[in-house]
């Protein structure tokens, strides 16, 4: 099983020796989010301070970008890292892209299954000299002159990996990704009922191999050295529960086990302001349904009994946020994990 943690991204001073710590200790890749900062600065100090770590976005917002734009960057990280970046994009939410971004919003599946094509069909231009030539709905990519094709040093061309819940975008990443990000709000039944049937569509239309496309997340990991680091992660997951929870767009997960009512009460509770009360309504048996809990000495047997059989990838903590300090025996532990996923196929 593949294992992912951070590197700072607050003080870009700071990542060097970071990279350096996390390949050092065994994980197999970095990912950077876009929330107060950048998810692509980091990756290109990453890419040239560290050899083998895989350097991922995880995620950056794709529609407050042009596809060419994310095109370019995604060609220069992959070159300056040796053919080791991988793209993850989402799309955020109706409100951000208006309101934050001021980019118009139209239904995110049909665009991002665009988005992802265009970004292949410029790579393809670039690497193979043929004309580019991309016409859809939402985006139109028709000009190329050489003057603006960049370098090449034949590395594999970057994976595209989607954040996806609903099963709409679900299928777009099956069908036109080489994998998917899942929302750590998940469940091991909302992921063996909804998610792989979706991507299995998806994958279908296209004739995607499993081997070939990464699964990366569905729930919550909290591990410590001991109950009390353990418990204090927990408590930590059990906040996020309620307060994704209380968002209609992760309805669905909780309809999966008849708790649309908890999630009902839990919007009703933001509306009211009632924030810091949000934990107090998710039982543990809720919360034990979003997260993989155990000391670093037992977690390696519970991540595999809850994970190995869909997810490839884990991130090493329940905050992603946060760079993880495992041992590196108990990384090695995961790492021998099998899980599906061979290796990317994007040539």
């Amino acid at each position: 099983m593949r294992i992912a943690t951070t590197v700072p991204q607050n003080d870009l001073r700071l990542v060097k020796d970071a990279a350096k710590s996390v390949e050092r200790d065994g994980y197999t890749m970095i990912t950077t989010m876009e929330n107060k900062h950048d998810p692509f600065l980091p990756l290109a100090i990453a890419a040239v301070e560290t050899e083998k770590v895989e350097l991922a976005t995880s995620i950056a917002i794709s529609f407050s970008r042009s596809p060419m734009v994310v095109a370019n960057l995604s060609w220069d990280l992959n070159e300056a890292s040796r053919g080791r970046f991988v793209l993850g994009l989402g799309t955020q939410i109706k409100a951000h892209n208006e309101r934050r971004f001021s980019v118009p919003w139209t239904p995110p599946a049909p665009r991002m299954r665009e988005y992802t094509q265009s970004l292949k069909a410029i790579w393809k231009s670039w690497r193979t000299g043929e004309k580019l030539n991309y016409e859809g709905d939402h985006y139109r990519f028709t000009l190329m002159p050489p003057y603006f094709v960049p370098e090449s040093q034949g590395f594999r061309l970057p994976p595209v990996t989607l954040a996806a819940v609903g099963p709409a975008m679900l299928r777009v990443a099956g069908e036109v990704a080489d994998g998917v990000r899942l929302h750590p709000f998940c469940t091991a039944k909302y992921l063996e009922e909804t998610v792989m049937p979706q991507l299995k569509t998806g994958m279908a239309r296209s004739g995607q191999t499993r081997e070939a496309f990464e699964i990366t997340g569905g729930g919550f990991v909290a591990t410590g050295p001991d109950d009390e680091a353990v418990h204090k992660l927990r408590e930590w997951v059990r906040y996020r529960v309620g307060f994704y929870g209380s968002t209609p767009a992760y309805y669905p997960v909780l309809e999966a086990h008849d708790l649309k009512d908890l999630g009902l009460k839990l919007n009703r509770m933001t509306k009211a302001g009632e924030w810091d009360q949000l934990a107090d309504v998710v039982s543990d048996d809720v919360l034990d349904l979003f997260v993989a809990a155990g000391r670093h000495d037992e977690i390696a047997g519970i991540i595999e009994k809850r994970f190995s059989a869909s997810a490839d990838t884990i991130y090493a903590i329940a905050n992603s946020a946060q760079a993880a300090d495992l041992p590196t025996g108990l990384v090695q532990d995961i790492n021998r994990i099998e899980t599906p996923f061979k290796g990317y196929e994007t040539d």
